[in-house]
């Protein structure tokens, strides 16, 4: 379901992880960003650096997601309180 509004912060890192597989059309439009596939990787790499995520754009997001389901590593804020 697409969001009605733009999401940001960790609900739009949530939801482009959650529709990567989708591809970058599909995800942006499912995060609230309609056809604006330039602010949607743009506010996603501003979140992403906010979290300490290190991505250039939507496609490393996937590269990332691919090489954390490899490994069975899990990114988790440290604390309760960071989430």
């Amino acid at each position: 379901m697409a969001s009605s509004i733009p999401l940001t912060g960790t609900e739009l890192i949530d939801c482009a992880r959650a529709n990567y597989n989708a591809g970058l059309e599909l995800a942006a439009k499912r995060c609230g960003y309609g056809q604006d596939l330039k602010t949607f990787e743009s506010q996603l790499q501003q979140d992403c650096d906010r979290m300490g995520i290190n991505i250039g754009s939507f496609k490393d997001l996937v590269l990332m997601e691919h090489k954390i389901g490899q490994s069975g590593m899990e990114i988790a804020p440290d604390t309760k309180a960071e989430i």
